[in-house]
């Protein structure tokens, strides 16, 4: 009888003991442990008792609980996410096949989570979230961490700089100058004192030094860098332009829209408005025709880019 792989099961042993001779050990040993093992099951597989108690709300609300789980099912995505573009970026003399899959990968990813955030928009109840919201704060959106990672795996640095410093940018600026103008300082930084709250400060002391050490590291490895490192004419494919296009829109465009539309609901739902639990001027920092955030700058045209997000409320 064979295999389904087309081997006898003699020959399926050898390759076994082969398998683990070549790496030094001691074939009879893991074989004799197949005797006392146990199959393997779904939910111990996934951990699902384990992901299923990964959720404390904080009140008595029970829409409380679609935030939280909300939440955490967007940092599963952004961290498969973060896995495609570990692949891109440790792929010396990257195949244009292969990067181009993964391009494709990342932006279905993005895909579900832009088609996804109606449940952030319209599955909660307007007074339980203003209510239970006030128990989140100082906490704030701008403060995944998984996020950023991805946006500077994404792009040089100079894109992530807030529009009003962008024009200043220089090659000479450190990374801790770079750094106190990326966007997100918009987030939690008052502009006329320069002071940063709370919010900025926290997020600042728990991950700067492994955002500044992913940017470095990052510097000629970005999805962009790897891009613009592509043969002339790989460069050139228009079904990889076209994907890097959807993927900067979806990223930049779609899905910071659906953010300001989500909040433009709730905080603007008919009561006194409201602000953003980190304090942010929120309306400034999300919509796009402000930050002109843009991933893949070489693949939009100045029109394109001078009109970055207009339209789009």
């Amino acid at each position: 009888m064979s295999t389904e792989e087309g081997w006898t099961k003699d020959k399926l042993v050898d390759r076994i003991r082969k398998k683990y001779e070549g790496e030094g050990l001691n074939p009879d040993t893991f074989m004799t442990g197949l005797l006392w093992s146990k199959p393997i099951s779904y939910w111990d597989y996934i951990n699902l008792d384990a992901l299923l108690n990964l959720q404390v709300p904080r009140t008595i609300f029970p829409d409380e609980h679609v935030f939280i789980m909300y939440h955490q099912i967007n940092e599963l995505i952004f961290k498969m996410i973060l896995h495609e573009i570990e692949q891109i970026a440790e792929n010396e003399g990257i195949d244009p096949a292969f990067f181009k899959s993964r391009i494709m990968r990342i932006a279905r990813y993005f895909d579900m989570l832009v088609s996804s955030f109606s449940i952030m928009q319209h599955g909660m109840d307007i007074d339980q979230y203003m209510r239970f919201r006030n128990s989140l704060a100082p906490a704030s959106g701008f403060q995944s961490a998984q996020y950023r990672l991805i946006e500077l795996c994404s792009t040089d640095i100079e894109n992530l700089i807030d529009n009003r410093f962008r024009k200043d940018f220089s090659d000479d600026w450190t990374w801790e100058e770079c750094f106190s103008k990326i966007y997100w300082q918009a987030a939690g930084v008052d502009h006329k004192t320069g002071q940063k709250n709370y919010t900025l400060e926290d997020f600042e002391s728990k991950y700067l030094g492994r955002f500044i050490e992913t940017a470095e590291r990052f510097q000629t490895k970005n999805l962009y860098a790897v891009y613009e490192s592509l043969a002339e004419e790989v460069q050139d494919d228009e079904e990889l332009k076209q994907v890097m296009r959807h993927l900067d829109h979806t990223v930049n465009i779609k899905w910071v829209m659906a953010h300001y539309h989500a909040a433009w609901h709730y905080l603007n739902s008919g009561k006194e408005k409201a602000e953003a639990t980190g304090g942010s001027e929120w309306e400034k920092y999300m919509l796009p025709k402000y930050q002109k955030r843009i991933f893949f700058p070489s693949l939009w045209t100045d029109e394109e880019i001078e009109n970055w997000g207009e339209g789009e409320i």
